[in-house]
This record gives C-alpha cells, sequence and structure tokens, in this order.
C-alpha cells in the first residue's frame, strides 16, 4: 500500500461507489466514461450495440473513487449475444450506487420513443438517478425544454445535465455532482487503477473497433476477437495473434479481401493504436475463421467470455 492510499483510508470524508451508465445504443455511453475518466478504455464507434461488455473505468482522487460502469445499449434482445448484453446491463444497474440515464438531445421524444425498458429498469432498482442529455453541442438551446420536461414527468430524476461527452461540455459538473450522491466507503480498488479488465480484452477490443470502423450493416455485428497468443517479448516485439470469427464464408472473403488487403488494413490500424495503448512495440498476426450462428451458440459466447 503506498501513501497515497494510506492517507486516503485514514480520511473519514472519503466516498466511493459504483455509478452505472445505461441508455439506448448510440447515446454516447463510452464517450462519456472515456471523458470523466480522461483517457480512452471503451472502444467508441459511429454504430449503435459497439458496447457488449459491462466494462468498468475507475476514477480516483485523494477524497473520492467512483467506478464507472460503462453497458450495452438497452435493446429487445433478438439473439443470445444480445441477451448476453442485455444481462449485462442489468447486473451493472444492480451492483450501482448511482445511475446514469443518458439520452440523446437529437432523438425526438413523442410517444413512439418512450425508452420503456430503461424506465422499467431504473423504477425498479429506485437508486439515485440523474438524467444525462448528450450532444447538446449538436442543437439549438430552446430545443432543450420539451426534452427536460418530457422526461421529469417520467422519472424523478436528482439532477438533469445537459452535455456533450464529445467534448466535455457540462462533464465537470456532472462529477462534482455525482461525488456528493456516493456513499462514505474507503476505496473498492488500488487508486492507481483504471480498469480491472486485463491487456487481453483490450487488445481484443481494439481490434473489433476497427472493424466496426471500417464495414459497414452486418459484419461488425457477425464478428468477434479471440486473442489466441499473447506474449511479452524483451528483444523483440511482442506477439499478439487474433482470430477473427465471423457467421458466413462471404463475411469472410470481404474481411480479408483481394489479395488480403482488407485484413492488412485492419491490422495496421488496429497495431498503431495497440502500440499506443500497451506503450511498446507489437508484431500482431490475424487470422479470419467461420464458426456459424456463434452469436446464438452458448458454447462459443461462453469461450468467448460473453458470460452472465
Amino acid at each position: 500500500m503506498n501513501s497515497t492510499e494510506t492517507s486516503i483510508l485514514k480520511q473519514e470524508n472519503f466516498r466511493c461507489g459504483y455509478v452505472v451508465i445505461v441508455g439506448e445504443p448510440n447515446v454516447g455511453k463510452s464517450t462519456l466514461m472515456n471523458t470523466l475518466l480522461g483517457q480512452k478504455i471503451s472502444i467508441v464507434t459511429n454504430k449503435p450495440q459497439t458496447t457488449r461488455h459491462k466494462l468498468l473505468g475507475i476514477l480516483s482522487s485523494e477524497s473520492y473513487q467512483i467506478i464507472f460502469l460503462d453497458t450495452p445499449g438497452l435493446l429487445k434482445p433478438k439473439y443470445k449475444l444480445q441477451s448476453f448484453m442485455m444481462d449485462a446491463a442489468y447486473s451493472a444497474i444492480n451492483d450501482a450506487d448511482v445511475v446514469f440515464m443518458m439520452v440523446d438531445a437529437e432523438e425526438k421524444v413523442d410517444k413512439k420513443n418512450d425508452y420503456d425498458i430503461t424506465f422499467d429498469l431504473i423504477k425498479k432498482i429506485n437508486k439515485p438517478t440523474f438524467l444525462v442529455i448528450n450532444k447538446v453541442d449538436l442543437v439549438k438551446k430552446f430545443s432543450l425544454l420539451p426534452i427536460i420536461d418530457f422526461y421529469s414527468n417520467k422519472f424523478p430524476f436528482v439532477e438533469i445535465f445537459p452535455i456533450s461527452a464529445l467534448n466535455g461540455i457540462g462533464t465537470d459538473d456532472l462529477l462534482k455532482s455525482v461525488v456528493d450522491s456516493l456513499p462514505l466507503h474507503p476505496p473498492y480498488y488500488p487508486t492507481d487503477s483504471v480498469s480491472d479488465a486485463s491487456e487481453r480484452f483490450f487488445v481484443s477490443e481494439i481490434i473489433r473497433e476497427k472493424i466496426f470502423e471500417k464495414y459497414k450493416q452486418e459484419i461488425p455485428y457477425s464478428t468477434t476477437v479471440e486473442i489466441i497468443e499473447f506474449k511479452e517479448r524483451k528483444v523483440k516485439k511482442d506477439f499478439i495473434s487474433a482470430e477473427i470469427y465471423v457467421e458466413r464464408q462471404s463475411q469472410k472473403g470481404i474481411l480479408i479481401g483481394k489479395k488480403g488487403e482488407a485484413l492488412k488494413a485492419i491490422g495496421e490500424s488496429a497495431r498503431a493504436d495497440l502500440e499506443k495503448f500497451l506503450g511498446r512495440s507489437v508484431f500482431l498476426d490475424l487470422h479470419v475463421k467461420v464458426r456459424e450462428k456463434w452469436r446464438d451458440s452458448e458454447a462459443w459466447l461462453n469461450r468467448l467470455g460473453y458470460k452472465s
């Protein structure tokens, strides 16, 4: 235990707790967590349903420790992978001391878009809940009034925060306010920790992010990544071997591309980000394999770490 941790444990007014970020797909949950942490640990793309796991991010200071839980976007599952994703979101909500319900300022609020799944959840758990209206930099200020009115009539939120997660607008005020809602408790994690996930997990997520960025339609959603080998080497570059799984042979051909050019481009982009993340040189070896209907296979979901 370092001197900072020792002094923290002696503070009677130290606050620590779990804050879960929930909302529909693509409202900016991962971007918000990255912004609040001051570094990127959750992959971000412009496509919905990018996040598949409950990802933990830790923010520590001398007076508080906030454990943020980034969650998959709430939806009605169509296959077993999506059921796992919803289990991860529900589990995170049950673990939380505080809830951030995040919505998109650009989306129109009307009877067709009542966020029933999210509201049902937050009403059941009965925990302090903040309404976070994201992407306010993209709309006129007057358009926020009907959004605030709509949600205020739906649920008794502790506070309402219009923010831009991408540009950091309003996020400092949100952070200050949530600290006061946390319980008095010593830190759960070492104060120099940023997450409890392994390097292997982050490596697989970075590769998957590049696939989401490059491809449209069904390819990203039919794809997952498994790290087969991860060797740290003192003299040579670290060696990482990863297998990318798709559900159909035609998807494999698209991912590899003519003369392997598409897969090479994914590898080069991923390797650049991996080296920044790991802080060392990397040799990345990618392979594409077909695993039919892996998203609906209990055995494959368990193997790939998608466990309830």
